[in-house]
């Protein structure tokens, strides 16, 4: 494993920390993440451990709120011991200042631990952000942070740059956490964040480096380009990451255990300025290629979950897109016209826009299912 250097700490992070959002799990009738294949899961997250990885990212809400609990579990026998554990504050939860400590204690007992090392204020973008402040949420943190409960204060983020660079500049933090990859470098704080935070010290821990799993799987014109190089989205991706001096660890939500020995091997030969020429040139190739295609920028993080009209907004995007960048749209609206309860369909939406202001990806979600609806719609005289 290689290892990197972590912000102003005297500690060296592993280049690949393991992201626990989309574990392995079994299905359910809620038909939900909840249920984690704990046998499966555990696997995975010991043999990282044992190859070098020391770097363990969670949330509240992950796995319907079970990512916590397995984790308690798995880090069981001496591995937590061995690992930097992180974990999210559900700043959108939080009513009262009381909440602060309630959610945070909630934790520990979840992770069965006495202290988490990093604690992040969880997606922030404007309107959570100034909620935060006008709850005093940095002056609530210095006292976990002084009776040991959390080591250090961190945040995610989702918003914009003007926004994210205020965030950076309001507090001494440690860390923070970016969504960033080879097709985001001018998304929410993009490359011009990633070096703004590294340049002030603060640890950046990247999120979606493979834009939750949708670079794995490319788009038939997308695909030509990596067979023409013979190299592998995923490696490629991930190295092109760990090739940036300012990228502290990369996480990656794994869900099978090949997935894990795979991001092992490209981590073992990562490192800064060991991506080839020839590689950057395949990165703008691909760069270029994408930006041909008209797609929904959704990672299926499912945080516009639930719809308050039940329209399953991720699994519409999901059809939508494998239509436009699969050339799968008879497949694609089979499965959305007679595989798709009416009532989860685009067509369901009422535009009430709640969901907006939950999505990371700042998507316009009901203006985007008009268009799905009339994308995938079978018409009857058609």
């Amino acid at each position: 494993m290689q290892y990197r250097k972590f912000g102003k700490l005297d500690w060296q992070v592993s280049a690949l920390g393991f992201g626990t959002m989309r574990l392995p799990y079994l299905p359910n009738e809620a038909g939900d993440w909840s249920d984690i294949d704990e046998p499966k899961a555990t696997e995975m997250v010991h043999h990282a451990i044992e190859r070098g990885v020391n770097y363990i990212d969670t949330a509240y809400p992950y796995h319907e709120g079970n990512s916590e609990h397995f984790l308690g579990r798995a880090l069981q026998g001496g591995y937590r011991e061995r690992v930097k554990l992180a974990t999210k504050l559900p700043c959108w939860l939080v009513e009262t200042p009381g909440d602060f400590d309630k959610f945070l204690d909630e934790q520990l007992e979840k992770l069965q631990t006495d202290h988490i090392e990093f604690y992040l204020l969880h997606a922030l973008w404007r309107d959570r952000w100034d909620r935060m402040q006008d709850m005093d949420a940095l002056a609530w943190a210095e006292k976990p942070l002084a009776d040991g409960r959390i080591g250090h204060l961190g945040f995610s983020f989702h918003g914009t740059l003007p926004l994210f660079k205020e965030v950076i500049d309001a507090y001494d933090w440690t860390m923070c956490q970016i969504q960033y990859n080879l097709l985001n470098e001018d998304v929410q704080a993009g490359t011009e964040g990633l070096e703004y935070a590294a340049e002030r010290g603060v640890a950046v821990v990247i999120m979606e480096p493979l834009l939750g799993g949708a670079l794995v799987n490319p788009p038939p014109d997308v695909q030509h380009v990596w067979d023409e190089a013979g190299q592998t989205p995923a490696d490629v991706a991930l190295r092109w990451l760990w090739h940036k001096p300012q990228v502290s660890v990369v996480l990656s939500g794994m869900n099978a255990l090949e997935q894990v020995q795979q991001n092992l091997e490209s981590a073992e030969k990562s490192g800064v300025g060991r991506l080839t020429q020839e590689e950057h040139e395949l990165v703008a190739c691909v760069q270029a290629a994408y930006r041909g295609l008209e797609s929904i920028p959704c990672t299926k993080c499912a945080y516009c979950m639930p719809c308050p009209n039940g329209v399953n907004i991720p699994r519409n995007f999901e059809l939508y897109n494998q239509a436009v960048a699969y050339n799968t749209e008879s497949l694609s609206k089979s499965l959305y016209n007679y595989h798709m309860p009416e009532a989860e369909r685009a067509s369901a939406c009422i535009a009430c826009r709640e969901c907006e202001e939950k999505c990371p990806q700042q998507i316009e979600i009901s203006d985007w299912m008009v268009q799905v609806h009339e994308r995938l719609v079978i018409k009857e005289n058609a």
